[in-house]
């Protein structure tokens, strides 16, 4: 994961030469990068948690997906201000991909949880499959981590209320399903890449 600059941030100014940064970096100049990750690692990260409400988690996710796009589709940028334009519709387009998958990963859960107590209409091979494999999946959580998912995603209850329930902080219960869904996702995943 990526980590906040420990160096005091050096803002571009009119001795950054953009044109020069960006056709280095296009070239892949491995120096240009590091002077890049100066100069934009945190002014990019704040402006992604003001774009994600202050969700640290969620905007740091975003700041890699979008230096994985800086690297794959940088060209040379002048003056600064394009480059910076460039850099945010980058970093907006990656919160809102984010959006779409976590929507779309709530949206299986849900249908999950509906489908255990009637038989949902709509539902096509293909997610049927995905269900199935996510209740093979949450078979092997923790009975603790399997009630809070039931409680959240099955009963729809809010954090909240799952938080006063358990003595906990909300803070504390979104970390842990946080957790869960991480862990949900990457046995999905790795069972998907190696299905045959």
């Amino acid at each position: 994961m990526l980590k906040e600059s420990s160096k005091v941030e050096s803002a571009p100014d009119e001795r950054t030469d953009v044109a020069r940064l960006t056709s280095d970096m296009a070239a892949n100049d491995e120096a240009a990068y590091r002077k890049f990750y100066e100069l934009y690692f945190n002014r990019l990260l704040r402006y992604l948690l003001v774009l994600s409400s202050g969700n640290e988690e969620a905007a740091r996710e975003a700041l890699q997906t979008t230096m994985l796009r800086v690297v794959r589709h940088v060209r040379r940028f002048d003056p600064e201000e394009v480059f910076w334009s460039w850099l945010t519709v980058l970093a907006r387009s990656s919160v809102v991909d984010a959006e779409r998958k976590r929507k779309r990963y709530f949206g299986l859960l849900e249908r999950f949880f509906y489908s255990k107590s009637s038989n949902p209409p709509g539902i096509d091979e293909t997610e049927s499959g995905l269900i199935e494999l996510l209740e093979k999946s949450l078979e092997k959580l923790s009975y603790e981590d399997r009630e809070l998912m039931e409680r959240k995603y099955g009963e729809g209850e809010s954090v909240k209320s799952i938080a006063s329930g358990i003595g906990a902080t909300e803070k504390a219960v979104e970390s842990r399903l946080g957790r869960i869904r991480r862990q949900l996702k990457e046995v999905i995943l790795h069972h998907l890449k190696h299905e045959k």
